[in-house]
């Protein structure tokens, strides 16, 4: 297949809103792909490289030549082959080998490939083709049942592997996938409740516990062997060594556990995300790491226990197995609301003594500093890899109101709107910048709605001072409210700081920027 083809496909799907006009247009493709073709073809319309990184990013796709081709001649294959060279490239002359490679790759493309390309390689491939939507492809180009396709993923973790195993061996394929101890699997993943009230009511029985904003990790233990992987399913044994040591002080034979490695204070409250994201992160000297910022190992699921899966076992159930081999420590704090389950077409209020219950217990949470709780449904499979299986977070709302500094022009389905806004807060004290000034916190391109984009994009330009090939910058005049799960420390940023997981919930054109919010105030939202 033509690389060309993967790009129109691209194009056709980020045109389109409804999920199952998605998943028809995706479908048509995968079909085409012959066997060798199908994992970089579905990582590509997923808006990832199937080597994942491969060293390059916007500094390496600066004064690259323009395309040359008259017509489309890269094949996937090629493309692919040529991808995983340039990730191979190490050592002294690297930088230029990879940089040479680039420009013979992009030589050989048409505008549109080139294009497609750009957006690839650095994860801007926005046209919607989730995990969620090229599942239900892979359903329409197969006829394979959609929960037979869930489940396979749920056990392989790699929705590459099951796609390519259901396009090529159909439903034996897809029955050859079991749980396997030293295999991860995609974790199973929360959806937002607007409040604890709402996730009471959708979850009936429930165990409300601490949100910990650590990182994400799955645990397999067989005997003394132990594999600890990210949320991304990456290896990080390693870099752990107190999560190793948490699950081999069990005693299990065998398991597959769910939970956080978080870096505590000595009083117990959470370090910023930062500094466990950056020990986690570290390939240094573990021992040293270790000494700096040790890590907690909180564990708040078992998928299996010597010898016996729990996946389909209700939750409740996989708290009591886990509870009966953890010790009290090692388990993140819960308490249970009995409330009736409820069917999925209904919604039961808990009692209110349990749900003053489950609300004190939500503000205990923050006073110890996390970020907020998961509501879990006591009657829910583990469903991996998926949303809305039976676990609701809850978090509490942060919003700022930012000035616009700038916005870049938008790609795929937002072609033609200015999209990613650069957001500034007032510099009051002039201790980056002049009194009066606004410093830029980061950037944003989440929770925009059409009208907004169609909005926004005629607002700015009419209030645009200079642009380049990318981004207009505009008259720091228009005031914008943004909400945020968090401030963390940044270096790339002039005020040290940025926003964790920003998105726009309106624009204040009744707020003068004057009246925005000062470089101060999201400082201390971060050192507070």
């Amino acid at each position: 297949m033509l690389l060309a083809e993967i790009a129109a496909a691209g194009r056709d799907v980020a045109a389109v809103s409804s999920r199952k006009a998605k998943a028809e247009r995706l479908a048509v493709v995968l079909r085409q792909l012959s066997g060798d073709e199908v994992v970089p073809g579905v990582a590509w319309l997923c808006g990832e490289l199937r080597q994942r990184q491969i060293g390059v990013g916007w500094a390496s796709l600066r004064d690259l030549p323009s395309s040359a081709a008259e017509s489309p001649s890269l094949t996937v294959l090629r493309v692919d082959g040529i991808f995983a060279e340039i990730g191979g490239l190490a050592g002294p002359g690297s930088q230029a080998a990879r940089r040479s490679a680039l420009a013979g790759l992009f030589a050989l493309a048409t505008p549109e490939e080139q294009a497609f390309l750009r957006a690839l390689l650095v994860g801007e491939v926005r046209q919607g083709a989730l995990a969620g939507v090229m599942i239900d492809a892979v359903a329409a180009a197969t006829g394979l049942p959609l929960a037979a396709l869930r489940r396979a993923l749920l056990l392989r973790g790699d929705l590459r592997a099951v796609a390519e195993a259901a396009l090529r061996d159909g439903a034996a394929g897809l029955a050859s996938f079991r749980l396997e101890v030293g295999r991860p699997l995609a974790p199973m993943l929360a959806q937002p409740a607007e409040d604890l009230a709402e996730a009471l009511a959708r979850s009936g029985a429930a165990a409300v516990e601490e949100k910990l904003d650590g990182a994400r990790v799955q645990v397999h233990r067989s005997g003394s062997d132990v594999l600890v992987v990210t949320r991304s399913l990456d290896d990080i044994t390693a870099r752990v060594p107190e999560v190793v040591e948490a699950a081999l002080a069990l005693p299990v034979h065998t398991a597959v556990l769910d939970g956080e490695a978080i870096a505590l204070r000595p009083d117990g409250r959470p370090e910023p995300f930062q500094v466990t994201a950056s020990r986690v992160g570290s390939r240094a000297d573990v021992a040293t790491a270790r000494e700096k910022i040790p890590l907690s190992a909180v564990l708040f699921d078992a998928l299996h226990l010597d010898g016996e899966d729990l996946l389909d076992r209700p939750a409740g159930d996989r708290f009591a197995a886990l509870s009966a081999v953890a010790p009290p420590e090692s388990v993140v704090r819960r308490v249970v609301v009995p409330g009736s389950p409820v069917a999925a077409d209904t919604a039961d209020p808990a009692d209110p003594a349990d749900a003053d219950a489950a609300a004190a217990f939500v503000r205990a949470t923050l006073a110890r500093g996390h970020e907020g709780v998961v509501v879990k449904s006591l009657a829910g499979p583990y469903a991996a890899g998926r949303r809305g299986g039976g676990w609701w977070k809850v978090k509490p709302r942060h919003t700022l109101d930012l000035v616009v500094l700038a916005a870049e022009w938008g790609h795929g389905r937002r072609r033609g709107w200015l999209s990613n806004l650069h957001l500034g807060a007032r510099d009051a004290s002039g201790q980056v910048g002049e009194a009066g000034g606004f410093v830029m916190l980061g950037k944003t391109f989440k929770g925009m709605t059409d009208a907004m984009l169609t909005w926004q994009t005629e607002y700015l330009l009419e209030r645009a001072v200079s642009r380049d090939s990318y981004t207009v910058y505009v008259r720091p005049e228009l005031v914008v409210e943004i909400a945020f799960d968090g401030v963390q420390a940044s270096t790339r940023y002039p005020g040290g700081v940025t926003l964790r997981f920003a998105r726009v919930k309106g624009y204040r054109t009744d707020k003068p920027a004057a009246e925005a919010d000062t470089l101060e105030a999201v400082q201390a939202l971060h050192t507070g």
